[in-house]
């Protein structure tokens, strides 16, 4: 009777490691930019895929038009929207994501189709010979920048041994260190071994929680007197669409990866076109950062009483101390 317990518990981590196991994460695009589709699994919601993509739950709602107090379904495909964030095109580390390629499509209209990645880097990630490509191929085109996915992506699969049929059946398993389970036989001199399956931690269900969770762990700005990544995109900006809007704005702020070391600054803002770059002061101090408009804040509860969301590093920079409730005054330039 033990064995068979212990035997069920065994299938039960083995079913849960098998859906933990990601799948190959293809590219698309859409009107809004470069991302990929996540097919929700029970116990999941927007905070924990957040998580999982380094994506702020806030902005995933926000770019699959979502309520983020309500809960998802099972089988639901979210849209992940690949950003500076969390997706690079200049290294190889973090979790491969894939192109399709589409017929007559060579390396070239494969560069073209997402983001104009350079032609060595295709061919290095991909271990071409040269540019002739087969229509269905997977090339990789960029790696997804996740702690979190790259920890579940290394995972090795569980796999079943199979159960002897015996008299009294003796439970084999295979660990990823080839260790086994419960492979001693009880006899009349020595007993079952009882060996303690791996653990299984679940996965909270953050809904539930009415604080937001941290998404990284502040660190000191060191490069707030060049004012941001994006400061020379503003000037480009610039050249072609002179400044038409300057407004002092009810702000608050979101939390990210981004901007403590790279000093890439990003906001929500509505009626302003996602990629814009906005130039943002602090009227106490008169410190400016440039921000990179990654969506809207329409259509989410949180978002009332506030014309923006910055990122938690763009107000680490600007002098701003606040906690994720707290509203303050800023100015805008775009």
């Amino acid at each position: 009777m033990k064995k068979l317990c212990l035997l069920l518990v065994l299938t039960i981590t083995m079913l849960f490691y098998v859906q933990a196991q990601p799948k190959e994460l293809i590219i698309k695009k859409g009107p809004r930019g470069l991302y990929v589709e996540h097919t929700v699994v029970p116990k999941e919601g927007l905070y924990s895929i957040g998580r999982l993509y380094n994506v702020h739950p806030k902005f995933i709602a926000a770019y699959n038009q979502l309520d983020i107090n309500k809960g998802l379904n099972i089988d639901q495909v979210i849209h992940i929207p690949l950003t500076d964030t969390n997706f690079t095109q200049k290294s190889n580390k973090g979790t491969p994501v894939y192109y399709t390629v589409l017929e007559a499509q060579g390396l070239m209209k494969v560069s073209n189709a997402v983001n104009k990645v350079t032609l060595k880097d295709l061919r290095s990630w991909n271990g071409l010979k040269n540019d002739n490509l087969n229509a269905g191929s997977k090339l990789i085109v960029g790696f997804l920048v996740s702690k979190e996915m790259s920890a579940l992506a290394s995972k090795p699969p569980v796999k079943q041994a199979p159960v002897k049929q015996e008299d009294k059946p003796v439970v084999k398993a295979a660990s990823a260190d080839d260790k086994t389970i419960g492979n001693t036989a009880k006899t009349e001199d020595k007993p079952v071994a009882k060996v303690p399956p791996k653990e299984v931690i679940p996965e909270v269900n953050e809904e539930s929680k009415k604080t937001e969770p941290v998404f990284a762990k502040q660190e000191t700005s060191t490069t707030s007197s060049e004012q941001g990544y994006f400061k020379k995109s503003f000037e480009q900006q610039l050249k072609t669409n002179p400044l038409s809007k300057s407004a002092t704005v009810t702000s608050g702020i979101f939390k990210t990866t981004s901007g403590w070391q790279d000093a890439k600054y990003y906001l929500l803002i509505d009626g302003v076109p996602t990629g814009t770059i906005v130039k943002v002061i602090n009227p106490d101090n008169n410190i400016a950062v440039y921000a990179k408009v990654l969506g809207e804040m329409n259509g989410i509860r949180q978002n009332e009483g506030y014309d923006i969301r910055i990122s938690n590093a763009a107000a680490s920079t600007l002098g701003i101390a606040v906690s994720d409730t707290d509203k303050f005054m800023l100015k805008v330039n775009y």
